[in-house]
C-alpha cells in the first residue's frame, strides 16, 4: 500500500470547511485504490497570529519540509491587515520551499456556466504554467521620501537564466506529457519589457530547438493573450509565463472556467515539497455556515494525487466531480444556488466522495 505524509493547513474563514471535504474525498480515493494518507494539522493563519503575533515560525517551516505534500484551505482574515498573512505564510512557503512552478488548469466542467458566449467544455481546457518564485514578487526595490510630494517607489523585475530555464523545462515536459495539442505558448511582453522577456524568448526557442522539437512553440504578448483567452480559449493548450503575468491571466482563467469555486492550483517543487490549494479566498462572511462550494478544494486534492503519481485515483476524483455536476443536483455553484437546492458544503463533499467509490 502506498503511503504519503500530508501537512494540512486549513487557514482562515471557510478554509477549514472546504479542506475537510477535500480530505474526505482523498480518503475515499485512498480506500478504493489502496493509498494511505498520514495527515497532520497546522493552525497557521489569522487566529493564531491575532493570539500570539506569530505567523509562520521557522520551526514550522522546517517541519513542512518533511512532508510529501501540503494541502491548503485558504489564507485571509478580516481582522488582519492584507499582506501580512499572504506574505508571511503563502509567499514564505513558496519561496523557502522553492515551489517555483504555479500550475493552474483552466478547465470548464459540464453544467458549469461560463461568461463566454457559445463556449463549452470542449473549448476551455488549457493549463497555465506560471513561474512562481522570481520577477516582481521577490520584493527587490524600495521607497524613499515616503509621504512627501517627491516620494519614489521602485520594484524590480529580476530573472536569472537558471530561473527561466527550469520553469520552461517543466512547461515543455508538461506539454509533452499532457499530449493534447503539444503546443506551448510563451506569454510575455517582448516589445516593451525587452530585457526580461527577451531572455525568456531566447531561452524558450533554444530549449525547444535542442530538447523538445516535437513540441510546437507559439508566442503571444500578454495583452493579446488576455483577449484570445476570452475570444478563442480553444487556441491554447499550455501557456508558460512569468510571475506577474501569470497571476493576472490565471484569475481571468478562473472566471472563464466558471469562477473561483471550481479553480484549483498547485505550487510545485518537482524535487521537493509541493502545495495544493483552491484558488478562491477565505470568504470570511460565510464562515461556519456550511454553504460554501468545496469543489475547487476537492479538485486541488485531485491535482495533489496526480502530482504524487497516483493517476488512477486522481482521474477517479475528476470523474466523480464531473458526474456530480452532470447530475444537475444544484443549478449553480454560488452560495445562493447551493442553499436554494438544499445543499451544503458537507453534502457536496459527501456526494462526490460517494461517487469516487463507483465511477
Amino acid at each position: 500500500m502506498a503511503s504519503y505524509k500530508i501537512a494540512l493547513l486549513p487557514g482562515d474563514g471557510t478554509g477549514p470547511e472546504v479542506l475537510q471535504e477535500g480530505v474526505k474525498v482523498l480518503n475515499a480515493a485512498g480506500a478504493r485504490f489502496g493509498i494511505k494518507f498520514d495527515t497532520n494539522l497546522y493552525d497557521f493563519g489569522g487566529d493564531r497570529y491575532l493570539k500570539t503575533g506569530e505567523i509562520l515560525p521557522d520551526s514550522g517551516l522546517e517541519e513542512l519540509k518533511h512532508y510529501d505534500v501540503i494541502y491548503l484551505g485558504a489564507i485571509g482574515h478580516p481582522d488582519v491587515k492584507p499582506g501580512i498573512l499572504e506574505k508571511g505564510i503563502l509567499l514564505k512557503i513558496r519561496f523557502e520551499l522553492d515551489q517555483y512552478i504555479n500550475l493552474r488548469p483552466v478547465k470548464l466542467y459540464p453544467n458549469v456556466d461560463t461568461p463566454l458566449k457559445n463556449k463549452g467544455p470542449e473549448d476551455i481546457d488549457f493549463v497555465v504554467v506560471r513561474e512562481n518564485c522570481g520577477g516582481l514578487y521577490t520584493g527587490l526595490g524600495g521607497a524613499a521620501r515616503i509621504g512627501t510630494p517627491h516620494e519614489v517607489a521602485v520594484q524590480e523585475m529580476v530573472y536569472t537564466r537558471q530561473e527561466v530555464d527550469r520553469c520552461l523545462r517543466y512547461a515543455f515536459e508538461f506539454t509533452r506529457r499532457r499530449n493534447k495539442r503539444k503546443t506551448l505558448t510563451l506569454c510575455g511582453k517582448t516589445n516593451v519589457l525587452t530585457y526580461v522577456y527577451g531572455l525568456w524568448e531566447r531561452a524558450f526557442h533554444e530549449m525547444g530547438d535542442k530538447d523538445f522539437p516535437d513540441v510546437k512553440r507559439e508566442y503571444a504578448h500578454v495583452d493579446a493573450t488576455t483577449m484570445w483567452m476570452v475570444k478563442n480559449p480553444e487556441w491554447f493548450d499550455v501557456i508558460v509565463t512569468g510571475n506577474m503575468f501569470g497571476d493576472i491571466i490565471t484569475d481571468l482563467g478562473a472566471m472563464i472556467q466558471g469562477g473561483m469555486g471550481v479553480a484549483a492550483g498547485g505550487n510545485i517543487n518537482p524535487g521537493g515539497v509541493s502545495m495544493f490549494e483552491p484558488i478562491g479566498g477565505s470568504a470570511p462572511k460565510y464562515t461556519g455556515l456550511n454553504v460554501i462550494n468545496p469543489i475547487a478544494c476537492i479538485a486541488a486534492g485531485q491535482m495533489l494525487l496526480d502530482h504524487l503519481g497516483q493517476t488512477q485515483a486522481a482521474d477517479c476524483i475528476e470523474r466523480a466531480i464531473i458526474k456530480f455536476l452532470e447530475s444537475r443536483a444544484i443549478p449553480g455553484l454560488s452560495v445562493k444556488e447551493i442553499k436554494q437546492a438544499g445543499y451544503s458544503t458537507t453534502r457536496i463533499g459527501d456526494e462526490i466522495a460517494g461517487l469516487v467509490a463507483t465511477v
